[in-house]
């Protein structure tokens, strides 16, 4: 064993300060940082309330600021609080490599799988989603969240692994694309088999989701100067196909919903009469989850899973 350093490993300066401090308050100072509250940090790491508030004291002194400060009902993060996150979650990711846990078993793992989605992206991918799962996890647990529209907290809270999130929608995340669902017009079996997409357009009342933001689609109508009007206004875009399927009138839809929805309701299909792009699905991984191997597993799941649907839709 070396007594000295030997010659070309020079000594860092930091390491006998660092030997001085007790690195276990690291992974409660993240946690405090990420969830703005004493309760939740202690909560995530299984503190109890007064170990993570002693803890918060030491952090305090150890770093000369105060890192959460009180501000109304809540609580806000100093502009130094404010620096340290990145470097801090970068870091603690770092480590855990390091020390190397035990690598990610899919054939042992007994985890839950948390995935978050939209109602029509659950009815496009999470048939195939949670068989491939099934399938190569036998003892795990798939649990699948749904929203209408995503907030902050749906990215970190509650487990969540990943979120698959269209493009219409912000995440304060980096995010990478995973498919496209291209836009088609969609109407009862029963119509005039003469008649065109555009035809169906101008002539049918629209079944329209009803969002603060309507559809693209419809913009490219406007700037077109196509006549249409709105019969009916529905707060579940998954909702739109079934009632034109059953009830008649026209509606812009995405692809892989309607293929998926003509196995059960009379759906006639076309093709969108105009250019707009597809509405892109994303994946977002949850900030905190640290296990690459199993990112990386489950980023492979989520490609097939896709792949496969989109090869049965069309």
């Amino acid at each position: 064993m070396w007594v000295n350093p030997p010659p070309d490993h020079p000594v860092d300066p930091d390491l006998p300060r660092l030997a001085s401090i007790n690195l276990n308050l690291l992974v409660p100072l993240l946690a405090l940082l990420e969830e703005r509250s004493v309760t939740r940090a202690a909560a995530r790491v299984g503190m109890t309330q007064p170990a993570m508030s002693h803890a918060l004291g030491r952090m305090r002194r150890l770093l000369g600021d105060e890192l959460v400060v009180r501000q109304g009902s809540g609580v806000v993060l100093t502009p130094r609080a404010l620096e340290l996150i990145v470097p801090l979650r970068e870091v603690l990711r770092q480590t855990a490599r390091v020390v190397n846990f035990p690598g990610f078993d899919p054939a042992r793992d007994t985890r839950t799988i948390t995935l978050a989605m939209t109602n029509s992206t659950a009815f496009v991918v999470g048939p195939a989603l949670t068989r491939l799962i099934a399938a190569r996890a036998p003892h795990a647990t798939v649990r699948i969240r749904t929203f209408v529209e995503p907030q902050p907290a749906d990215f970190t809270d509650e487990g969540v692994d990943v979120v698959l999130l269209s493009e219409a929608f912000s995440a304060p995340y980096p995010r990478e694309r995973l498919y496209e669902n291209r836009w088609v017009v969609i109407a009862h079996a029963g119509t005039d088999p003469d008649a065109s997409a555009l035809d169906l357009l101008t002539t049918l009342p629209h079944v329209a989701y009803d969002a603060r933001q309507r559809v693209t689609p419809y913009a490219a109508l406007d700037a077109a100067g196509v006549p249409y009007r709105i019969g009916q206004l529905v707060s579940d875009f998954l909702l739109v196909p079934h009632l034109v399927g059953r009830g008649g009138g026209v509606a812009v839809h995405t692809y892989r919903v309607a293929m998926q929805m003509r196995g059960q309701t009379e759906l006639r299909i076309e093709e969108f009469p105009l250019p707009v792009a597809p509405l892109g699905i994303d994946v977002v991984w949850n900030p905190r989850l640290a296990d690459a191997e199993f990112v990386a597993w489950l980023r492979a799941i989520l490609v097939e899973a896709t792949a496969f649907d989109h090869a049965r839709a069309g």
